[in-house]
């Protein structure tokens, strides 16, 4: 679910609908490609020059779009959706928006910040509609048991000294990409934005629309679910 994007992943952004560019993988600027990052920047915007472009739909804007932020969208896309058919949907409809959207781009935040965003909630909302047809996990069914008080009503297994075992570590992995499938879309969705791509939970809720404490909540809950079902998971491998 976390690999890297691939070569052939990346082609499915050649169905975008055109604009003001062919929307595909090209290459485009390699020096924007390089320098171009999902997330905020210091100073002036780094993407002015690429907004301006999109803001008059000048030719080969989309396309330095996607040169630029095309591989980082898909990464993210990816780790929330768990899989590629939904997370190349998530990108092509996440660019084409911000080729169609541009405008209400203010530059209060860097574009790289602003663009993460509309990728982040598009994936939030694939995987969203995905579980409608689907069951809903209640987290009440998982959870350990708390007391009034919010403590533990019973201790949780230590399995964390197995991760060493270089035997069980792939299993642990797939343990753990299953336990991540299963969390609701907005557990995993927190879980993937603080936890591998590292955001802070000011970021995370900005990113969602939520509060931070309802970020930390849900986070913690999401850790806790895991953790529970990696416990699980390591006592039927002995």
């Amino acid at each position: 679910m976390i690999e890297a994007v691939g070569d052939s992943a990346m082609g499915g952004l050649n169905m975008m609908p055109q604009s003001t560019g062919a929307l595909d993988s090209r290459p485009g600027t390699a020096v924007q490609a390089r320098h171009g990052a999902v997330g905020g920047t210091q100073g002036r915007d780094r993407d002015a020059g690429l907004v301006d472009l999109l803001r008059f739909g000048a030719p080969g804007a989309t396309e330095q779009l996607i040169a630029t932020y095309g591989e980082r969208a898909y990464r993210l896309a990816i780790r929330v959706t768990g899989n590629a058919p939904d997370a190349e949907e998530v990108v092509q409809d996440a660019l084409w928006a911000v080729v169609q959207k541009i405008d209400s781009f203010r530059g209060d935040a860097a574009f790289g910040s602003w663009f993460y965003r509309v990728v982040a909630n598009a994936a939030y909302q694939k995987i969203r509609g995905r579980q409608r047809r689907g069951r809903e996990l209640a987290l009440g069914e998982v959870l350990p048991l708390f007391d009034e008080k919010g403590r533990h009503m019973a201790p949780m297994a230590d399995w964390s000294p197995h991760v060493d075992n270089p035997e069980i570590r792939a299993e642990l992995r797939m343990a753990l990409t299953a336990a991540i499938d299963e969390l609701p879309a907005a557990y995993r969705t927190v879980l993937v934005l603080r936890d591998v791509e590292g955001r802070s939970s000011r970021e995370v809720a900005n990113t969602l629309g939520l509060s931070i404490p309802l970020v930390k909540t849900r986070l913690h809950r999401a850790r806790l679910f895991l953790r529970k079902r990696l416990g699980y998971s390591m006592t039927t491998m002995h």
